[in-house]
């Protein structure tokens, strides 16, 4: 199975990219990983339905029909980090070839966007910059597939 990580938005900042970068490279150990980049609406004075409607166009013509889509969304069902491993675990079990977890524009995402999610996941009920959920998401991943391992990184 491959995991890819997908953000609407502008590359990696400089200020969170090598801590990013270290966790995702932490979770390839496991499992593959990569990060998608896609770019946000360039035209920020259309109304924000539409900015959503442009962004969710571009992420559904990334997604293929058989990938496993995970919407991050404040509003999604929490996970703790043993849950995460199980979730990963039963994609595994069901031969999913490509889990994509999606991280809106600054507007969050389309309803294009939610109803084509399979599922859709809760870091927080708090909102955060989409560089700390890029972040958060890249060591949660490592996390859940160090568990999986049987490594000692997380502890109960």
């Amino acid at each position: 199975m491959k995991i890819i990580l997908l953000s609407v938005g502008k590359k990696h900042d400089p200020l969170y990219e090598e801590v990013i970068l270290y966790f995702t490279k932490k979770a390839s150990f496991y499992n593959p990983l990569s990060w998608e980049i896609l770019p946000a609406c360039k035209n920020s004075s259309l109304p924000v339905d539409a900015q959503k409607k442009e962004e969710g166009e571009r992420i559904l013509s990334f997604l293929k029909p058989s990938d496993y889509c995970v919407l991050l969304d404040e509003a999604g069902k929490g996970l703790s980090s043993p849950g995460l491993a199980e979730f990963f675990e039963k994609r595994k079990n069901e031969s999913t070839e490509r889990l994509v977890f999606v991280i809106g524009g600054a507007f969050g995402v389309s309803e294009e966007i939610k109803k084509r999610a399979n599922f859709t996941f809760s870091l927080s009920k708090l909102v955060f910059p989409h560089m700390l959920v890029r972040l958060i998401l890249a060591e949660t991943v490592y996390r859940s597939l160090s568990i999986l391992a049987g490594d000692k990184y997380h502890h109960e």
